[in-house]
Formats: structure tokens, sequence, C-alpha cells
């Protein structure tokens, strides 16, 4: 017999010992509206919100989905709650979120969502859109004029498809009616994530009208931080989830225990009270980013791309192989940490920490999902860190090996010849640099190299980093990603 749907009619007969909401959901109002209403926000953005709505009501949360209505046809039918059930080794621990009112659909709304966002009562704005929903190139940061969605943007400012768009156009609905701006809050993997927001959206607002691109510049886009690792959900979470709450979620959120959030305190118009629930509240977050982006997201991105083509589905696989497990160890202790300034922080301590959260074995975090969207994610994950390598005239070479493997994987053929279904905005033009070298890769590192929005204009010309990760991909070519691992370890030793 099925199970009833979690709504808030059937909330109150869940599973005894499953925490829900302790306000009355009935007085939360929209506070703030998120762009990007995926899984990673609803782990970690909703969760912190939905701490706090019990002492200030004001900040409920309505979703907007940019793309698709997965989210939307997910939660509608449950009033907006949803299951966020964490995972370690003592098993799968339950809690209903209700922090998030509505979810909606930019493609059918559009209108409502911008006038939404035009509201007085909305004071922050948040996005968590992933490097690709930006329309920037990511080498430089910059706003990416040639972008498909930014060019029918800017011909069509009222009906916006992307997210500059939709910031902008509401933002000039708030000028046209004297209503102060309302914050831009990135959770997104950037370096630099509010002004990295700021520089494309102000670039956006000022190419549409030079009068609006002044006035955008005084809105506040604070930086943020953020670090939870939030696997896929699958048919066997909602199963698991639907028998420990008694009800039927469309779409719970799998994730681990750990989280954190360092946000700079910088909200014009008013914020929530975050270092209530956990939050860091500080004055630079740059610091932190670069800590996350290199040490985990770099080590998680080597690990995704050699693991993959190792054979292995899950992070936790990848790293209870010793070879791989050294590899990432002196990837973060010998080329990572030598890069950050992060005083008072004890980073061998956060090493250590983040390899632990990578063996979590309930987290199952798949290595084809890590490596989506690489070509906007190199930059920041692996490249920033060896541009800083090389300027100080340091090695690269556990660095250069994660970038031959993400080289080796979006050839888009494993090592028993499968096809690797590699999910990137440049799929087809890196299938086509690698039908163009061949069996040759030298040629293909050239054709891969030369693509500027990933590489910038330094990197080809740069003897050290050719030479290092050259000899990494002929290693994958000829030998696999497991000699290639295990064969470093022992170079590494010698």
């Amino acid at each position: 017999m099925s199970k009833q749907r979690l709504n808030l009619k059937t909330v109150s007969t869940l599973a005894a010992g499953i925490t829900v909401p302790n306000y009355d959901r009935s007085a939360v109002t929209a506070g703030i509206v998120h762009l990007g209403i995926g899984a990673f926000h609803r782990a970690h953005m909703a969760v912190y919100v939905d701490d706090l709505l019990s002492k200030d009501p004001s900040w409920g949360i309505v979703g907007a989905s940019l793309r698709r209505p997965d989210t939307k046809d997910a939660l509608e039918p449950q009033d907006g709650l949803y299951t966020i059930a964490v995972r370690d080794a003592a098993g799968t621990h339950p809690r209903v979120i209700g922090s998030i009112l509505k979810v909606m659909d930019a493609n059918t709304e559009r209108d409502a969502l911008l006038d939404l966002m035009a509201s007085p009562e909305v004071r922050i704005v948040s996005l968590t859109v992933t490097e690709k929903g930006y329309c920037y190139e990511p080498s430089t940061g910059e706003l990416d004029l040639n972008h498909a969605d930014i060019q029918h943007d800017l011909s069509n400012p009222s009906a916006p498809k992307s997210a500059p768009g939709m910031l902008v156009e509401a933002l000039a609905r708030r000028k046209a009616a004297g209503i102060a701006p309302f914050t831009v809050m990135s959770c997104d993997n950037l370096p630099n994530n509010g002004q990295t927001a700021k520089r494309i959206v102000t670039a956006f607002a000022a190419k549409r009208d030079a009068d609006l691109g002044e006035w955008v510049k005084g809105v506040a886009f604070p930086s943020t931080m953020v670090d939870r690792i939030v696997p896929s959900t699958t048919d066997a979470d909602r199963e698991e989830v639907a028998s420990l709450i008694g009800a039927e979620d469309a779409w719970p959120i799998m994730t681990e225990p750990f989280t954190q959030w360092v946000i700079e305190d910088n909200f014009p118009s008013g914020r929530p009270a975050f270092e209530e629930v956990g939050a860091q509240l500080v004055q630079d977050v740059e610091p932190f980013e670069h800590m996350k982006l290199r040490m985990l997201n770099g080590s998680h991105s080597t690990m995704a791309y050699a693991g993959y083509l190792g054979g292995y589905e899950y992070i936790a696989e990848v790293v209870g192989d010793e070879d791989y497990r050294e590899l990432v160890h002196g990837l973060m202790t010998e080329e990572v940490i030598p890069t950050l300034d992060m005083p008072g922080v004890d980073l061998e301590a956060y090493r250590d920490q983040l390899l632990a959260r990578f063996a979590n074995p309930a987290l199952k975090h798949r290595t084809w999902q890590i490596a989506m969207d690489g070509s906007q994610k190199l930059p920041q994950r692996l490249l920033g860190t060896i541009r800083d390598r090389l300027a100080a005239g340091q090695s690269i070479d556990r660095l250069a090996l994660g970038v031959a493997a993400w080289m080796r994987y979006v050839m888009a053929i494993d090592e028993e010849g499968n096809e690797i279904d590699v999910r990137d905005p440049l799929a087809l033009k890196l299938l086509a640099i690698a039908a163009d070298a061949g069996e040759d890769p030298e040629a293909y590192f050239n054709g891969l190299v030369s693509i500027q929005s990933i590489f910038g204009t330094d990197l080809i010309d740069n003897e050290v980093f050719r030479n290092a990760v050259l000899e990494q991909l002929w290693s994958f070519w000829q030998d696999g990603a497991h000699e290639t691992v295990a064969n470093y370890q022992l170079s590494a030793q010698e």
C-alpha cells in the first residue's frame, strides 16, 4: 500500500521522532528569492533559514527554477516541504524543512517572479545557478557578451532567460518604483563570488542602459563560502526516506553531517540573524573561498576524473584506494596549502577532515556527478593554484595530473572503450578537438589548452605547465588511470 504524500496536512502524522518545523508556517512571509533552487541550496542555505524562522518569520524563501520545472513539480504537491537526510556511519537521520514557501518556474511564471523580486518585502536575492549560470568567461570572470542567453536578454530585457538578466530586470523595476535594491548573495563555487557576480551583473546593466548600470553599482553583492557535500538523490534514497518518515517525498536531499557557511557581512537592506544558527559573518571571505575551492573542490575534481577513469563510481571508493588517497593527500599538503594565507586556521587539520568526509561510506557521491561542467570549474579549482605555483617557481606535478585526468575524461571514451556521458557546455567543442587529434596526445593537448575561456592566454606558452600536463596525459593515454596514479606515487617517493 502506498504511503501518504508529505505536505502540510500530513506533516503532523509522520513517524515518531522526526524533526519538523517548530514555527507557524502560515505566519512566514517571503524575504528571500533564491534563483537556482536545486539540491545544494536545499541542503545548505534553506536549512540555516529554517533554523531561524521561529524567531523571525519574515525571511521565508521563494525558490525559482531558471531551466527546468523539476523542483517545482516535486515540491508543489508537498507545499514546499521536503526531507533533508543526513548520512553518516551510524545511519540516516531525517528532518523536514519548511523554509521554502513556494517554487516558481521562471519559464512559465517569469513576470510574477520578477514582480516578486521587485517587491519591497524581498530584501535578498540569492543564487546557486552553478558556474555556467553566470554566463561568463571562467578564465577572466567577465560577462560573455557572445553567450546566447545574454544576447537574448539584451534584446528582450523584460523577458530575460539568464540569471544576470533576471537580476537586472528586477533591479530596473525597483529603480523605476523608487524601491531600494535587494542584496544579491551568490552561493556558488566561484572565486570572490560576490565581486564576480557584481562585475557580471553591473556589466550587463551598463550594456542595457548606462544610468541603470550606474545605479546597479550601488547594489550590495556580499561574497560567501558554502561547504556541504550533496550527492544526487536516487530512487533508493526516496524509498529509504519514505520508510523512515512514513510518507512519500518526491525529492528528499541526502547529505553529510558537516556544514559550513562563511558570509561577508554586507546587507544594507537587512538580513536574517545567520550568525545565531551557525554561520560565520566576516569582513573578508576570500581566504575561506580559496581554501575550499582549492582544497575541497580541487581534490574532488581530481578524484572525479581520475577515479571515474579508474572504474570507481563513488568518491568513497576512490579515497579508499591507497594510491589515490596518497595522491590527494599530497596534492593538498605539498601543492595547495602553500598557496593559502590563513592565519589561525589549521590547514592540515582541515585536510584530514576533508579526507574523512570523502571517505564517508554512507555518502554515495558519484564521480560522474562531480565531473560535470569541468570546463567551467577547472579555472577555479586547479588552474588558479597552478598559476600561483608557477609564479613562485614551485612544482605542479599533482595539479597537472588532475588537469590531465580532465583532458582524458572529456575524450568521452573510457579505458574499456565505452562512451562517457560528458555533461559540459563545451562538450561538442571538446569532442571535435579529440576527433581532430586522433591518436596524438600532444595535438589533443594543444587543442584543449588553446581554449581561452578555460586556460586564458598564458598557459599555452608555459613550458613547465606543458611538460607537466603532457607527461601525465601520455601516461593516462598509454597506461590508464590506475597505473598513472600508482606510478606517480612511486616517483613522488623516490
